[in-house]
């Protein structure tokens, strides 16, 4: 019997019932058209004169209906006679090379076949300027060659800062543009700064090159778009601050404000860009933001297909297993990690064997003073914050809560031959 074996031998693993979590939340029922509307609107397509070359920024992130708002903003920008192509726009993200953030691009559903135009990769970049405090403000070689430049993005709190802009579309302008050399730059003095340097390098960058609209949505608590807007260059940062407010009111979270174990079926960047949310887990790579619940132990069980290998913020996690080790792509994580100043996010986990050493040594580590009455919380990943798994113990304070829906009796956790929870 090996070490681990003997460790967890005699942990009690908790019965888990299936519960339902239940968000108030606004959705847009016809994005078409309401994408449309927005595009028409004065100062944003109107800008495009016939012929103009217009590079359309695409990220990284796992946005909601991300190929339909790319392919009807290609649609609108060609019927006012411009000339739409993609340019990736995700730092440091597919490995920082071109061909793997064209092969990201593919992974959310976006090809130059579903967006009817091409796309123009590279990790070259041109300096546009510098902050007075030297660093220096980049942006896509393609983009800035371009008559004309549009961002989609999505608008959510960020994972390792608080400011005034976020996740949207200043950070989409400052480091999705700006490539690997952007996003370092960004980054070099810690997000200590990351809030002042994106609002002062989008200044720059808004002033320099021929940013014309931005595409924004809000999502809601179940990854739907609760609101999209098309914005004019002049007033794009003012709405990115407006649109954070209602994305920070629209997050999903999980309904307990402490519990002893997690268990994470799956990980990976096109989740968050922390891999899991930790506005969601409360388990932040940086002391510059704060939140979530308080959690004894972390346990990731695997990697989604989609992040191909990037493992970034496993470093949050107390525990991982075999399976997921062997899938990590560690050039692909590591360069995630160095870009942002947070080798913290690429730090390795204990690795055990299967699912159910891993479950049972964070049970077995957990703190609680009766492991028969552990606190097991079980999701699919940060965001899909609906219907998860609690352990019996939590089932009286689930009852409380006229937000929670209990769906099934409390049963025992079942795993294949292998050990892999099922």
């Amino acid at each position: 019997m090996s070490f681990i074996q003997d460790f967890v031998r005699g942990v009690p693993l908790p019965r888990m019932a299936r519960i339902r979590q239940t968000f108030v939340a606004p959705e847009v029922v016809d994005l078409v058209g309401a994408l449309i509307e927005e595009l028409s609107k004065p100062g944003v397509t109107d800008t495009i004169k016939p012929g103009m070359r217009i590079a359309i920024g695409v990220g990284s992130r796992g946005v909601a209906e991300i190929p339909t708002l790319v392919r009807v903003t290609v649609e609108e920008i060609k019927k006012r006679g411009g000339k739409p192509f993609i340019v990736p726009s995700m730092g440091s993200h597919g490995g920082a090379t071109a061909e793997g953030q064209r092969d990201v691009l593919a992974n959310l559903g976006v090809t130059e076949a579903s967006a009817g135009c091409e796309i123009l990769a590279s990790m070259e970049v041109v300096e546009v300027g510098r902050l007075d405090n030297g660093l220096p403000v980049y942006i896509d070689k393609f983009a800035h060659a371009a008559d004309g430049i549009v961002v989609i993005n999505r608008v959510k709190p960020h994972t390792c800062f608080r400011g005034p802009s976020e996740s949207g579309l200043v950070k989409m302008i400052t480091i999705g543009l700006g490539k690997q050399k952007g996003a370092e730059s960004c980054h070099a003095y810690s997000f200590k700064h990351m809030a002042e340097h994106i609002l002062l390098m989008s200044e720059i960058l808004l002033a320099r090159t021929p940013i014309l609209f931005g595409v924004a949505t809000v999502e809601n608590a179940y990854d739907r778009i609760a609101k999209v807007v098309a914005v004019p260059a002049r007033e794009l940062v003012e709405t990115d601050k407006n649109l954070l407010v209602m994305a920070k009111a629209c997050m999903p979270k999980l309904m307990f404000d402490q519990f002893d174990v997690l268990i994470v079926d799956q990980l990976g960047k096109n989740v968050s860009g922390d891999g899991m949310d930790p506005n969601i887990t409360g388990r932040f790579s940086s002391p510059y933001a704060s939140g979530g619940p308080d959690i004894a132990q972390i346990v990731v069980l695997d990697l989604t297909e989609q992040t191909h290998g990037n493992a970034s913020g496993m470093g949050a996690a107390d525990f991982i297993t075999r399976k997921m080790a062997d899938k990590i792509n560690f050039p692909m994580t590591y360069a995630n990690g160095l870009t942002a100043a947070l080798p913290c996010v690429a730090r390795m986990p204990i690795v055990l064997d299967d699912d159910r050493e891993a479950i049972l040594a964070a049970v077995k580590v957990c703190y609680a003073r009766d492991l028969a009455q552990a606190r097991v919380v079980r999701i699919k990943d940060t965001m899909h914050m609906s219907e998860m798994f609690i352990s019996e113990s939590m089932l009286p304070e689930a009852r409380a809560n006229s937000a929670i829906e209990i769906l099934s009796p409390p049963a025992e956790m079942m795993f294949d031959p292998r050990g892999n929870l099922i």
